[in-house]
């Protein structure tokens, strides 16, 4: 009976010691991060066709997942967004960065450069 009660404390205080482990990692996780994307095409045929799929491409395979793209803007207060604003998450900013400066991208925004204008900026969202 002694032997039982050794195995149930051990249980416990192996759980015990999990979830203070689990919590630990959670409180060290980075926040998440949201790209935004304000775009003026001068060509939006051009730019749909050549750039949209080069580009989203690159941003998926760089973990981004979009939550806007492309839809309805309207101002609130200020001075009005672009025609076209696309908002993009990120597990980190590191990742939205490295996305938006590496090879893959840089390489189709060459072709994106020259159907608009872009204002691209990232900000840390709030850890959860």
């Amino acid at each position: 009976m002694n032997s039982n009660y050794k195995v149930a404390i051990a249980l416990v205080a192996g759980a015990a010691i999990g979830g203070a482990a689990i919590q630990g990692l959670h409180a060290q996780a980075k926040p998440p991060a949201y790209v935004v994307v304000e775009i003026d095409a001068t060509n939006p045929d051009a730019f749909v066709k050549e750039y949209a799929p080069i580009a989203s491409k690159a941003i998926t395979e760089g973990g981004g997942t979009y939550l806007a793209r492309g839809g309805k803007n309207v101002a609130i207060d200020g001075e009005p967004p672009k025609p076209r604003t696309v908002i993009v998450a990120f597990d980190s900013l590191e990742k939205a960065q490295a996305t938006f400066t590496g090879a893959a991208y840089r390489e189709g925004r060459k072709i994106g450069d020259k159907y608009a204008k872009f204002r691209i900026w990232a900000m840390e969202g709030i850890a959860k």
